[in-house]
């Protein structure tokens, strides 16, 4: 007997429609994996980055910089090659490098490198957490050019546009 519900998209046929997300070269379309195992796999790498985040966070505040940095480094890697089972890994490159969030990608994963540094280099926890907080706003600032007028309705909410 066919499952039924949500999570089970090949039986639901006509009504789920195909979109950009689903379609083109996705990293795993060779491989034969369906929406439904690739939506498996994106929300597996999005609670494992989520998990390996909130650990090393949770080291952070022990006094384990280190552990603190390798954790949330690898949960914040993890959660956004989980995009990859939806859209492909190249897709994903191509769309994180166009012109309208360039600044903010190479911001994130510049704060991402940051992070290690002041763990491994500087040892220091207050840095960690400002070049965190500069990660969190620059992930938040890519995202947000995802969703036409996001940004315009963002800055105008405090005050810059």
């Amino acid at each position: 007997m066919a499952s039924k519900g949500w999570f089970n998209l090949e039986s639901a046929g006509a009504s789920v429609p195909e979109t950009q997300y689903f379609e083109g070269d996705s990293a795993f379309k060779f491989l034969g994996l369906s929406r439904t195992t690739r939506l498996y796999g994106f929300f597996a790498c999005l609670g494992i980055g989520f998990l390996l985040s909130i650990l090393g966070s949770i080291v952070l505040f022990l006094g384990q910089i280190t552990i603190f940095a390798v954790l949330y480094g690898f949960g914040t890697i993890i959660s956004l090659a989980g995009t990859g089972f939806l859209i492909g890994f190249f897709s994903q490159l191509k769309l994180m490098f166009k012109p309208v969030r360039v600044v903010a990608t190479l911001v994130f994963l510049g704060s991402i490198v940051l992070v290690f540094i002041g763990a491994f280099v500087l040892d220091s926890e207050i840095l960690c957490l400002v070049f965190v907080i500069i990660e969190y706003l620059a992930y938040t600032w890519y995202s947000l050019s995802y969703i036409p007028w996001a940004r315009a309705a963002v800055k105008k909410g405090v005050g810059l546009g």
